[in-house]
C-alpha cells in the first residue's frame, strides 16, 4: 500500500522528504513507539538517508553533534518521549554550549492524551527551553513543512544551535496534502566597509597585537584565509578553549591555547597585549581563566569581538569594536585587506611562539607510562587528515598541550567538558569520513559514560581507535578535592573492568600497555586492524595533570 495515494501522504512520511529536502543523509536514533510514523516515512528514504540506531539517546544526541562538527551540516537525532527525551539532553547542552546547529526530534504521546499525564509525558517545551534555540510542537501535519523550515533555518544561522521539534504520535499518522518547502537558505552576517577600516586602524596602531579564535561558522576556506592575514601581518594567533583546529599549531604564528589552565607565560601573553581581535569565541570563562585574563566588563586591552551573534556582542565585555560577522566572511575581509606595518611586534610574535614551543616539550610523569610522550609520538606519527577527539576530565590535558591539531575539523571535541562525548563523537566522525584515522582519547571515568556505543561502532562497521587512559579514578574532582579539601576523598575512586576483555568481547580488536615504549607497536596494530580496536593504557594515579602529582606538589 502505498502512503502517496490519492496525493495525500502521512505525516511521518512529510517529515521524511522534508528531511530529505533539507540534505539529511544520516540520523542518529533510539526508536520509539511514539514516533512510528516518522521511522516508517523514513523506509521510503532508505537508500538516501542512514539510520543510526544507538544505544542510548545520549549517545545519539552526542553523535548528532560531532555529525554536524565534522560535516558543517545539521545534526540530526530522533528520540521517544519522556525518558528518551531526558536521556538526549546531555548532547543537546553540549550542542548549545557548542554553538552546534542540531536538531531533535521528539516523538510525544497522542494529541488526545495530552495534559493526562499519559505515560511517559512531558511538556517539552518547559524541558529544553534552557537548552536549545526554540522548541516547537507541530500539532498539524499540514505545518510539517513549516516547522521544518523554521528548525533548519534557526539551527544554522546567527550563532547556530540546538532546535527540538515535538511529534505527536497520531499527528505522525495523519494525511494530508502539505506541499514540500525549499531547502533552508543560511542567514549569516557579513562585516561592514566601515567596521573593517577601524579594525585596520586600531592593529596599525597595535605594539602587542593577539588574535584568539574559536568558535562557531568556520570552514578549511576561513582557515586557510586566516593564515593568509596572519602571515601578511606578522600576528600571533592563540586558540580559544578546545578550538586549536582553526589554525594549525604547527605554523610560526600559532602561539598557544587559552584556557583555565594557562600556563604563566601563555597567560603574560594575553593579559599584556594592547590589542586582541577575537574572532568567533564568545570569550566564556574557560577560555579567560574565569574572565581575569580578560577582565569584564571593560578589558585592559582593545578589544575587536566578531561574533555571528548580534546578542553574544556587548553581552560579558564592552568592546571598542564589535563585529557580528560569519567567520567565512570576516577571515574573507582580513585576508583581503592591505598588510599593515607589523614591524613593531616582530619579536613580540616570536617570543609567543617560543613560548608555546618550549611548553610543548613532552614532561616527566610517575610510572612506566608517560602520557606526555605518547601524545607527542601521536602527534608526530598520525596522518595528516587524522582527527583526534578528546573526552572530558584530567587525561585531556595531555592531548591539549602536546597534540599539534592541523587543518580545521582535525580536532572534534565538547567544549562544554560533557563526560561521555569522546565515544559517540568518534563514531559520528568515522561514519562521515571512513577513510580517516579517528582516534578518541577518553579517561576510565568518560568511557564508562557511554563505551556501549562500541556495539554501535561494530554494528554498522566503523573503525575508530579508542584510547583509555585507566588510573582508577575521577582525575578531575580528585584534583580539585585536594585542591580544596586535602586528604578528604569521597566518591572519586573506581573498580573497572579489564577494559582490553571488554573490547574483544564486542569483537573489537585490543591492546593493553603498562609502559610507555609498548605504545608505539600497539598503535600500529590497531591502525592495521580491519575493525574497531580499543588501547588500553595504565597510568599512574598519583599523576594529576602534566603539572601536578598527589603527594608530591598537591
Amino acid at each position: 500500500m502505498t502512503d502517496t495515494q490519492d496525493n495525500l501522504r502521512m505525516g511521518g512520511r512529510v517529515l521524511a522528504d522534508q528531511l530529505r529536502i533539507q540534505g539529511v543523509d544520516t540520523i542518529f536514533c533510539v526508536p520509539g513507539e511514539s514516533y512510528l510514523g516518522f521511522l516508517d516515512g523514513l523506509y521510503d528514504h532508505r537508500d538516501a538517508i542512514q539510520v543510526i540506531c544507538t544505544r542510548h539517546e545520549a549517545g545519539a544526541s552526542n553523535m548528532a553533534d560531532a555529525y554536524a562538527k565534522a560535516t558543517g551540516k545539521v545534526g540530526v537525532c530522533a528520540v521517544s518521549r519522556g525518558p528518551g527525551a531526558t536521556n538526549a539532553a546531555s548532547g543537546l547542552h553540549t550542542a548549545f554550549q557548542d554553538s552546534t546547529p542540531v536538531v531533535l526530534l521528539v516523538g510525544q504521546v497522542s494529541r488526545s492524551e495530552r495534559d493526562r499525564e499519559a505515560q511517559q509525558e512531558v511538556e517539552h517545551r518547559d524541558l529544553f527551553r534552557p537548552l536549545a534555540k526554540w522548541v516547537g510542537e507541530i500539532n498539524d501535519a499540514d505545518r510539517i513543512p513549516e516547522y521544518v523550515s523554521r528548525a533548519f533555518h534557526l539551527a544554522q544561522s546567527g550563532r547556530p544551535g540546538p532546535v527540538v521539534l515535538v511529534l505527536p504520535e497520531d499527528m505522525l499518522i495523519d494525511r494530508t496534502a502539505a506541499a514540500d518547502v525549499r531547502p533552508a537558505h543560511v542567514i549569516r552576517p557579513v562585516p561592514s566597509k566601515s567596521d573593517m577600516a577601524k579594525l585596520r586602524a586600531l592593529l596599525a596602531a597595535a605594539k602587542r597585537p593577539l588574535m584568539i579564535v574559536g568558535g562557531p561558522t568556520w570552514d578549511q576556506e576561513a582557515v586557510d584565509n586566516l593564515t593568509s592575514f596572519a602571515e601578511a601581518n606578522d600576528m600571533p594567533v592563540m586558540a580559544s578553549y578546545r578550538a586549536q583546529d582553526r589554525f594549525d599549531n604547527r605554523n610560526d604564528h600559532y602561539v598557544g591555547h587559552a584556557n583555565r589552565a594557562i600556563n604563566a607565560e601563555t597567560r603574560r601573553i594575553v593579559e599584556t597585549a594592547d590589542l586582541i581581535i577575537a574572532a568567533g569565541p564568545r570569550l566564556g570563562e574557560v577560555t579567560t581563566a574565569s574572565y581575569s585574563t580578560i577582565k569584564s566588563p571593560t578589558p585592559t586591552q582593545t578589544l575587536i569581538h566578531a561574533h555571528p551573534s548580534p546578542d553574544e556582542l556587548g553581552s560579558v565585555y564592552a568592546p571598542e569594536l564589535a563585529i557580528p560577522t560569519g567567520m567565512g566572511a570576516f577571515m574573507k575581509e582580513l585576508a583581503e585587506m592591505a598588510p599593515v606595518d607589523s614591524a613593531a611586534w616582530a619579536e613580540w610574535r616570536q617570543t609567543a611562539r617560543k613560548v608555546y614551543l618550549d611548553y610543548l616539550r613532552p614532561t616527566p610523569m610517575a610510572g612506566a607510562v608517560n602520557l606526555a610522550e605518547i601524545v607527542a609520538h601521536m602527534s608526530k606519527v598520525l596522518p595528516e587528515d587524522a582527527i583526534m577527539i578528546n573526552c572530558a576530565g584530567n587525561n585531556s590535558g595531555w592531548v591539549h598541550r602536546f597534540y599539534q591539531f592541523r587543518g580545521y575539523g582535525s580536532q572534534i571535541v565538547a567544549t562544554n567538558g560533557s563526560m561521555g562525548y569522546g565515544v559517540p563523537a568518534a563514531i559520528a566522525a568515522k561514519l562521515v569520513h571512513p577513510e580517516k584515522t579517528v582516534v578518541s582519547v577518553n579517561g576510565d571515568g568518560c568511557f564508562m559514560m557511554l563505551g556501549q556505543e562500541i556495539a554501535t561502532a561494530m554494528q554498522y562497521g566503523v573503525a575508530p581507535i579508542f584510547i583509555v587512559v585507566n588510573n582508577t579514578m575521577l582525575g578531575t574532582i580528585r584534583m580539585n578535592q585536594e585542591k580544596s579539601f586535602p586528604k578528604r576523598v569521597v566518591a572519586t575512586d573506581l573498580v573497572n573492568p579489564d577494559f582490553t576483555m571488554l573490547a574483544r568481547a564486542y569483537g573489537a580488536h585490543a591492546e593493553t600497555v603498562r609502559r610507555t615504549d609498548e605504545f608505539p607497536d600497539a598503535l600500529e596494530r590497531c591502525r592495521a586492524a580491519d575493525r574497531m580496536s580499543l588501547i588500553e593504557v595504565f597510568v599512574d594515579r598519583n599523576t594529576l595533570t602534566p603539572s601536578l602529582e598527589i603527594g608530591r606538589n598537591i
